[in-house]
């Protein structure tokens, strides 16, 4: 089976207290195996990273009053979905918004019968959750840009 490479742009969305906005999605092909991912999703033809972040934030969560803050992050991850190998590489935004109100009708109807429920967590619950959450290492990239603000280079994941 061949491994399809796709570009991907996802968002660490803020709310007002500091947590961070994440859908709980499956894979059809995996029954029973949930996981925790932050919103954002594949580049279209001719689509830069940023353009991509905001349609998949407005898709996804109904949002487009965002303040799309700087790239913070990056990496390469290797997945399996619907029986399909992928290889991604994504970046991620840091992002924030004051209204914490998610309408995902705005998904595709595939996508959106593929995420089960969105939820507003905080580091301390990252931290001390034993549910899967993507990107391996949220919490701890989190709480440095809590700390410290984005980095001047994007971080690897």
């Amino acid at each position: 089976m061949a491994t399809q490479r796709r570009r991907a742009a996802r968002v660490l969305l803020l709310d007002d207290q500091d947590r961070v906005l994440l859908f709980r999605g499956f894979d059809p092909a995996v029954p029973g195996v949930t996981w925790w991912v932050t919103p954002g999703g594949g580049l279209e033809p001719g689509e830069g990273p940023r353009e991509a972040a905001l349609r998949e934030l407005a898709e996804e969560t109904g949002m487009r009053d965002v303040a799309l803050g700087p790239l913070v992050a990056h990496g390469t991850v290797a997945f399996s979905f619907r029986g399909e190998r992928f290889e991604q590489d994504q970046c991620f935004f840091l992002a924030r918004t004051s209204c914490t109100t998610v309408d995902s009708s705005g998904s595709g109807e595939e996508e959106h019968a593929l995420l089960l429920e969105s939820r507003w967590w905080t580091v301390t619950e990252l931290r001390d959750t034993t549910e899967t959450v993507y990107p391996v290492g949220l919490a701890g990239l989190l709480e440095r840009l809590l700390a410290d603000g984005p980095p001047v280079v994007p971080v690897r994941l």
